[in-house]
């Protein structure tokens, strides 16, 4: 990382700007050029390695791709804001951002896919999916794609004041 002083290393900051994001990135190869989807998510954490939950239409292109290769990208940030200066070299940017890549899947197991549409409800409102009355004909209407995020970075440049 080039601006080593905006890495983030800290497992509960990581965590933080996670929560703080609404939209993940998810890029997938198409025949050697990259599919890049911006899509709600949910996260959460498996022994210690970051798992990530989207979900979508039972047909369609992620879907097809997903089958011909399982890696996937995925990009998210959060905390935009303008850092005015004096002159136009001197403006800079406050964000938080997390890339990373890994291995996707599709969830097919009904537990399984209840446990990801709670995680991605309780990233998406902050509450708990036992709040929603749930339809089983909706869960089973509904993809899941699974990302077992194997490495990431977290960058961080954040007002000082």
């Amino acid at each position: 990382m080039r601006r080593e002083d905006r890495e983030v290393r800290d497992e509960e900051e990581i965590r933080r700007v996670i929560e703080s994001c609404k939209v993940c990135r998810l890029g997938l190869l198409d025949q050697g050029r990259i599919y890049i989807v911006p899509m709600n998510f949910g996260a959460m954490f498996e022994e210690g390695r970051l798992i990530l939950y989207f979900h979508g239409a039972k047909e369609g292109k992620k879907l097809e791709l997903l089958k011909e290769n399982p890696r996937a990208g995925i990009e998210m940030d959060c905390g935009h804001e303008l850092a005015a200066g004096n002159s136009a070299c001197q403006y800079s940017y406050y964000y938080a951002s997390i890339i990373g890549d890994g291995k996707a899947e599709i969830v097919t197991e009904p537990e399984e896919k209840q446990k990801a549409l709670a995680v991605i409800m309780k990233q998406q409102t902050g509450r708990d999916f036992t709040e929603f009355e749930t339809n089983p004909k909706l869960e089973r209407a509904v993809a899941i794609i699974r990302v077992e995020v194997e490495e990431l970075s977290c960058k961080c440049h954040a007002r000082s004041d």
